[in-house]
């Protein structure tokens, strides 16, 4: 079992290498949009790229692509002993989820630091760890139900949102009239929705026989492997490859008279 996993906590000789592979292509992409930023940074982008409508939408669609894979394990790691009568697997759920806090902590300080008007308060792994808390109690619900409440809060953040909730303190809910200025927000509403949508997804295959079929693939190629380690390794890539990226970069635009 890999414990730097932030997609959830199968068990170990169980788990799904497509789904190790799905992780791992989220954060390659996620990579790439970094490594865009880091350019607009360093004036190799123009200034203003990051903000396009383009680029906006595909961080939305990695975060929730990563999201949906956070509530597809966590059904896959809970829903079959809640199914057995077994309950929550406690030990690995409070692991996982302490090394999560512990890491968006440490997000949190570190843009204290380097950006601090622009602070991660409430990022990728912020939400990831609220929204494993919250979904606890899905998983026991059938997956209709599950699927309906997360198309809810994708759906209906522009409606719910209030004035009542324009204090900082409730920013991470999404539902404020203010956006506030982070170079990494992803607030309950709408994300949660797509863990939801996770969770849903794997509840209504697992009676179905359908992960069976996505277990099928054996993934045994060079890059397939390399895929699949990032992904059993999330946790751990996610906190590297920023530093080491603008590492390589600083040093390539220094021998180059750039910087």
């Amino acid at each position: 079992m890999a414990r730097s996993n932030t997609g959830g906590d199968e068990r170990a000789g169980k788990r799904i290498a497509l789904i190790d592979l799905a992780r791992g292509l989220a954060l390659v992409a996620m990579t790439a949009f970094h490594f865009c930023w880091d350019l607009e940074m360093f004036a190799i982008l123009p200034r203003g790229f990051m903000g396009s409508a383009g680029m906006i939408w595909a961080a939305r669609i990695i975060a929730g692509s990563f999201l949906f894979l956070v509530g597809f394990s966590l059904f896959l790691a809970h829903g079959p002993d809640i199914a057995r009568g077994m309950g929550i697997r406690w030990r690995p759920f409070l692991i996982r989820l302490g090394q999560i806090v512990a890491a968006a902590a440490l997000i949190t300080v570190a843009t204290w630091f380097a950006e601090p008007n622009a602070l991660v308060f409430f990022g990728i792994l912020h939400s990831i760890a609220l929204g494993s808390v919250l979904a606890l109690t899905f998983l026991r619900a059938p997956w209709w139900l599950t699927a309906a409440a997360g198309l809810a809060v994708l759906t209906l953040r522009d409606a719910l949102r209030t004035e009542a909730l324009d204090a900082p303190i409730f920013w991470w809910s999404g539902l404020s009239r203010i956006v506030p200025v982070s170079v990494d927000y992803v607030p309950v509403f709408p994300f949660f929705g797509m863990i939801l949508l996770g969770l849903a997804a794997a509840n209504l295959a697992t009676p179905r026989d359908l992960l069976a079929t996505l277990a099928a693939p054996r993934l045994d190629g060079p890059t397939s492997r390399l895929l699949r380690f990032i992904g059993r390794h999330s946790l751990i890539y996610y906190l590297a490859h920023q530093p080491v990226m603008l590492a390589i970069l600083y040093s390539i635009l220094w021998l180059g008279g750039r910087v």
